[in-house]
C-alpha cells in the first residue's frame, strides 16, 4: 500500500479539525509587528503577557514613528525579506499594499465571533481597498466642526449647518489679534493640507478621476475649492497657512479661534482643562453641509511576505482579533482612553455614554453617518498626495497665484505617476 503524503501537519488536520489544528499543530512561537505608537496600543500591552501565554505565541511589537514606519513596512514587503508578520496600515498606504500583494485579505483569517462587521461603517470603508478588508481598525474617526458655543450664544448667532452659513460666520467673528474666526492645516502633505482640503473639493462638485480613471482634480469646482480653502486663511492666525493639524489645535483650544473643522478623537484635547482654555465652551456637530466627513483608519494586516503559510496566517488573524476587539476597546475605556474607539458597540456601552461628555455623544450621532472616505484610493496616492500638498501649500501661502495652472500641473504629476506605477 502506498504511504500518504503529508504536505504538511497543519494542512491535514485543519482542513477536518481546524481548532485542533490551531491549538496542537499550528505552533508559531513568534510573531512580529511592524508599528506605530498609539494610546490603544498602550493599553494592549499591559494584558499582552496574559495573550502570550494562553496562544503559545509571542508577541515583539517594533515601533516607528508615522513616516518611518510606512518606509520600514514598504521595504520589508517589496524587497520580500518578510522580517515582520503583521503591519500597521492606514487609509493611505493601504491601497499600495493590497494592489502589490504585501497584505492578504483579512476577513479569511479573522474569527467570525471577533465580529468585524461591529466596526463603524467609516473605519470599514478605509480599511477596505476595491471592497475586500484588508486591517482591522485601531483608531480612526471622522470630521467635527468644532465651535465655540459660548461665542455664538453671544452673538446669538445660529451653529452653520451649510458651507455658505460657515464662511458668513467665520468673518462675523473674525476680530484679530484677540479673536481668528477660523484655523486650518495648510502645511505640505497628503495627510495634512490635502487631508483638510479633499472634503472641500467634493463638496464644490470636484472629483479625484473623470469617467476614464484620468486624474481630474483641476476642474472648476476644485479650482473653486482650492480658492475658498486658500481665503479662508485671511480669517486665521498669522502663519497659519503652513500650519500642522498640532499647531491648528493648539490655536483653537488656546481661546483665539472661533471654528476649525478637525479629527473627532481630537474633541478629547479640548475637554482637558488642564491643557485647554475653552475646556466646556465647545460644540461638536457633523461638518456644514455639503462637506463630508473625510474617514480615517489605522489598524492591522497579515503581510503576505512574513506571514507566508497558513498556520501563521491563522495566528496573526487572531492576534489581530484579540488586539482589535470588543474587549480590549472596553479596556481602553476603563484606562481614561476614549479617543481610540472603532466599533458601534464601544459607542452604544454604558460606560461610553456615561463618561463621554454629551456633546461629544451629540456631535458623533451627528458626523458617523456622513463619514466617507475622501482620499483616492489609489496604489500611488502617498507620491501623488505629497506632491499635491506641495502645490497647495505655494498655493495658501500666496507664492503660486494662479490656481488652475497649479492644479493642473499637479494633475500632470498623477498622470505621470500613474503611468509609471503601471509599468511596474
Amino acid at each position: 500500500m502506498k504511504p500518504i503524503r503529508l504536505l504538511t501537519a497543519c494542512a491535514f488536520l485543519g482542513a477536518s479539525f481546524p481548532m485542533l489544528a490551531t491549538a496542537q499543530t499550528c505552533n508559531v512561537p513568534v510573531l512580529k509587528v511592524l508599528a506605530q505608537k498609539s494610546l490603544g496600543l498602550t493599553v494592549m500591552e499591559k494584558s499582552l503577557p496574559d495573550y502570550e501565554k494562553r496562544s503559545g505565541t509571542k508577541i515583539e511589537i517594533n515601533y516607528f514613528g508615522e513616516n518611518d514606519r510606512r518606509s520600514k513596512s514598504r521595504l520589508d514587503a517589496s524587497t520580500g525579506a518578510g522580517s515582520y508578520q503583521i503591519y500597521y496600515v492606514d487609509e493611505a498606504n493601504v491601497a499600495e499594499f493590497a494592489s502589490a500583494g504585501w497584505v492578504v485579505p483579512l476577513l479569511k483569517y479573522y474569527p467570525k465571533d471577533a465580529d468585524y462587521d461591529d466596526f463603524l461603517p467609516g473605519r470599514r470603508a478605509v480599511a477596505s481597498y476595491k471592497g475586500v478588508a484588508y486591517f482591522a481598525p485601531l483608531i480612526g474617526g471622522g470630521d467635527f466642526l468644532f465651535y465655540r458655543r459660548d461665542l455664538l450664544e453671544k452673538a446669538h448667532l445660529p451653529v452653520p449647518k451649510t458651507l455658505d452659513e460657515l464662511v458668513a460666520d467665520i468673518k462675523n467673528l473674525n476680530a484679530p489679534p484677540n479673536m481668528y474666526g477660523w484655523v486650518a492645516r495648510g502645511q505640505r502633505g497628503s495627510g495634512m493640507n490635502v487631508w483638510r482640503w479633499a472634503p472641500f473639493m467634493l463638496a464644490e462638485g470636484g472629483t479625484w478621476t473623470d469617467r476614464s480613471q484620468a486624474p481630474a482634480f483641476n476642474s472648476p469646482g476644485a479650482v473653486k475649492a482650492t480658492q475658498l480653502y486658500r481665503d479662508l486663511f485671511k480669517y486665521a492666525p498669522p502663519g497659519s497657512a503652513t500650519y500642522d493639524w498640532s499647531n491648528a489645535l493648539e490655536a483653537f483650544r488656546s481661546g483665539k479661534v472661533a471654528f476649525m473643522i478637525e479629527s473627532t478623537p481630537f474633541a478629547d484635547w479640548m475637554e482637558d482643562p488642564t491643557k485647554s482654555s475653552v475646556a466646556d465652551k465647545v460644540g461638536y456637530v457633523r461638518p456644514p453641509a455639503p462637506l463630508p466627513s473625510a474617514a480615517y483608519g489605522h489598524g492591522l494586516a497579515i503581510s503576505s511576505v512574513g506571514a507566508k503559510d497558513e498556520c501563521t496566517r491563522q495566528a496573526a488573524g487572531k492576534f489581530i482579533a484579540w488586539a482589535t476587539g470588543k474587549d480590549q476597546e472596553q479596556a481602553r475605556l476603563r484606562d481614561n482612553v476614549f479617543s481610540d474607539y472603532n466599533r458601534t458597540s464601544t459607542i452604544k456601552s454604558d460606560y461610553f455614554q456615561k463618561h463621554v461628555k454629551p456633546q461629544i455623544l451629540a456631535g458623533l450621532n451627528d458626523t458617523n453617518p456622513v463619514t466617507k472616505v475622501t482620499i483616492w484610493s489609489s496604489p500611488q496616492w502617498p507620491d501623488i498626495g505629497d506632491n499635491l500638498g506641495i502645490a497647495l501649500e505655494e498655493v495658501f501661502t500666496g507664492t503660486q497665484p494662479d490656481v488652475q495652472a497649479t492644479l493642473n500641473d499637479a494633475v500632470q504629476y498623477a498622470q505621470d505617476a500613474m503611468e509609471h506605477g503601471a509599468k511596474k
